[in-house]
């Protein structure tokens, strides 16, 4: 840039002096020539002096923030894709895809994601491992979809059938919680069924083959077994689940990438209200990214009804209970205070 903007500057400033008709002596040559190398060291300084802000400049610019987002089956990316949330971004994202919490929140302990989103009962795991994650946002839902199901042709029908059965789970899911439960909820206790901690896709495959005799599992895979495999529901979560999610952040994260989860939370939001309101338009960014029917995808998000709330006092309450569940059950083998896990500093705006 220097070299071009001096030859400019030189080319233009040029002798314009007509040689006259007479001669020019010896003397005159050299006042010339010294003059000429004046210009040509002046223009050079301007030269420099021009082009070392714009190299400064560069060198001092602030690189652009990455965000290390984790999601489960295109959930959150789906929202924010199909309701426009993801332009003129200030940062850049990086979405890593997994089909569960407990893989998720795996890599969100070790640092290679910043921020994922997972159910209630994941985060008590997590928290009990002693894992330096936070939850900043809390997601409400309705927990129907949170169910345990069995095959169409199943004589199971409500929690008292379940004694006795093979149940296939997630270990420390929102399934798994809802089993325990479902269990405690008729008088039942753990030692009263037989689990089968399996990824979604394997318990799928087990209850399809007759394995299990049941899976308990949450959206979309509830509404894909409905849909596609013709399950039924024996137990839903209304009244045995919060229906409480979390966008948990790493604490590195927190430190260093505050802007941009206060950002990510606030557009996350934005984009649930407008998938609430454009629910075809959502299930068709959701069934393209995941590759699920589109009626699959509208049915798990119709009944969901999520919405963002605030961490309140009856918030973590209420994850105190859910963890008390895995306590009592001798999963968690000591009680926890889960009001550590949460970060109030991140507030939901209207």
């Amino acid at each position: 840039m220097r070299s071009k903007l001096v030859g400019k500057i030189f080319a233009s400033t040029s002798d314009k002096t007509a040689q006259k008709s007479h001669t020019i002596t010896q003397h005159d040559s050299h006042k010339k020539s010294h003059l000429r190398r004046l210009v040509v060291g002046s223009l050079l300084s301007i030269g420099f002096s021009l082009a070392a802000p714009s190299l400064v400049s560069a060198a001092d610019a602030p690189a652009r923030i990455l965000l290390k987002v984790a999601d489960q089956k295109g959930g959150i990316r789906a929202q924010l894709e199909s309701a426009g949330e993801l332009k003129n971004l200030p940062y850049d994202i990086k979405w890593s895809e997994f089909p569960a919490a407990a893989p998720l929140l795996e890599a969100l302990n070790a640092g290679a994601v910043d921020i994922g989103f997972a159910g209630d009962a994941p985060l008590i795991f997590a928290l009990a491992a002693g894992a330096p994650l936070k939850a900043i946002g809390v997601n409400k839902t309705d927990p129907y979809g949170t169910a345990i199901i069995a095959n169409a042709d199943s004589p199971l029908s409500g929690a008292a059938s379940l004694k006795g059965k093979r149940i296939a789970t997630g270990r420390g899911s929102i399934g798994h919680y809802l089993v325990l439960a479902s269990l405690a909820s008729v008088g039942l206790k753990t030692s009263d069924v037989s689990f089968k901690f399996l990824s979604p896709v394997d318990a799928k495959a087990a209850l399809s083959g007759n394995s299990v005799d049941a899976w308990a599992t949450w959206e979309p895979y509830t509404a894909l077994a409905e849909k596609t495999e013709h399950a039924k529901i024996v137990v839903n979560g209304r009244g045995l689940s919060a229906g409480l999610s979390y966008l948990i952040a790493h604490e590195s994260a927190i430190k260093d990438k505050r802007a941009a989860l206060q950002d990510f939370l606030q557009r996350l939001a934005r984009a649930q209200r407008w998938s609430n309101e454009h629910v075809d338009a959502f299930a068709a960014t959701l069934s393209e990214l995941i590759g699920v029917p589109k009626e699959v995808a509208k049915l798990s998000w119709e009944r969901r009804q999520g919405k963002w709330v605030p961490i309140d006092d009856i918030v973590i309450k209420t994850q105190q209970h859910t963890a008390d569940v895995y306590t009592e059950a001798g999963i968690i083998p000591r009680k926890i205070d889960v009001s550590v896990s949460f970060d109030r500093s991140f507030p939901l705006q209207k």
